[in-house]
């Protein structure tokens, strides 16, 4: 069962684990500070598809059977699916899990969605609902700009502060605790903080760093009194698509309320892609972003025992085509999971935590 904490938050009693995950990307993700980490680079962007909109389901898709071989599961194990994805009415993850035939949950959270998915599994499955559940996510550049900004084909001046979406996916398994042996299943979902929707009258599509960061703000700050911690509680407190414009107003906002997170936040937008190399602007967002930095990059740095706990908090930026043409203000939304290596295996595992693990 689950015990809820404050006014947003749950700790499980019994941490379901990450059984497994997936990463997949396209080649200008896999030609970033990540290269060889992920579990797939494709290089052609569309993936055999048609269409833009295909590709992404042909990334969701191969990353969903990656997680499944991982596992050694079928789909049939698997009770309940949580996913989503920036696309209208989220086609992308419909056409993309149609074929495995497991129950699922669409979800819309913009960039916040793979959050919200981890969430809603981690819950399902310590509520006892689900023994295997999945969260999986993604969003192409292509398809995305098309949807949000302008055909590709228009060649529009980037603003600094725009954002590259990321063009990939990532999925994980969630399951009870007693799927594998703790010294084969070291990282569990602890507790999560649902976040609220938070509107500082940001109406600037190109910046959606400046809409996010009160969000992550907001449910940062209620995380930490929900739980009764400090950000030295955390070994990384990550945000997901804020880039370098969101992650300064960001840590601003948090000081205005005496939280200092500058010496432990990191950004997936930001780590993801060389800006100076690779031409990005602000940094990388999208509902692939946080997925696949949280698969490749963190959870093994979780798994090896080099982390011990972190805060992770994707952000999204809950606009639409329509409301953005009508003038509305772009609110924000975070969700925050906490992910924790299992205390007797970062035991075994722990070799090194004199430097800082990146």
């Amino acid at each position: 069962m689950s015990e809820q904490r404050g006014r947003q938050s749950l700790c499980f009693s019994h941490p379901p684990c990450i059984v497994s995950s997936s990463s997949v990307v396209g080649k200008k993700e896999g030609e970033g500070p990540l290269s060889g980490r992920f579990d797939l680079v494709v290089e052609d962007d569309k993936f055999g598809s048609e269409n833009w909109e295909e590709a992404e389901s042909a990334f969701q898709k191969k990353a969903m059977e990656i997680a499944i071989e991982k596992a050694g599961v079928s789909p049939e194990d698997i009770r309940y699916l949580f996913a989503g994805d920036l696309l209208g009415q989220s086609v992308a993850s419909s056409f993309a899990l149609q074929p495995f035939g497991v129950p699922l949950f669409g979800l819309y959270g913009a960039c916040s969605t793979s959050g919200l998915a981890l969430s809603l599994a981690a819950m399902t499955v310590a509520a006892g609902y689900a023994y295997l559940a999945g969260a999986v996510t993604s969003s192409h550049f292509a398809s995305a700009e098309k949807q949000f900004r302008f055909p590709l084909e228009y060649a529009n001046q980037r603003p600094l502060s725009t954002t590259w979406t990321v063009t990939g996916s990532g999925a994980f398994l969630i399951a009870g605790q007693d799927f594998r042996k703790k010294d084969e299943c070291p990282v569990r979902i602890t507790g999560v903080t649902t976040g609220k929707i938070v509107d500082y009258g940001v109406r600037d599509s190109m910046n959606m760093g400046a809409a996010m960061a009160p969000a992550a703000k907001d449910v940062i700050e209620a995380h930490l009194e929900d739980f009764g911690r400090t950000a030295d509680d955390y070994d990384r407190i990550i945000t997901g698509d804020l880039g370098k414009v969101g992650r300064e107003i960001l840590i601003d906002l948090l000081k205005e309320k005496n939280i200092d997170i500058s010496e432990k936040h990191m950004d997936c937008g930001i780590e993801i892609f060389d800006n100076e190399k690779q031409g990005t602007g602000s940094g990388g967002s999208g509902c692939g972003c946080s997925a696949v930095m949280l698969s490749a990059h963190f959870l093994p740095l979780l798994r090896s025992g080099k982390l011990r706990r972190i805060l992770f908090v994707p952000t999204g930026a809950l606009l639409s085509r329509i409301s953005f043409n009508e003038g509305q203000n772009v609110p924000g939304i975070a969700h925050a999971v906490v992910i924790e290596c299992c205390e007797e295996s970062c035991s075994r595992r722990r070799t090194d935590r004199s430097g800082s693990p990146r």
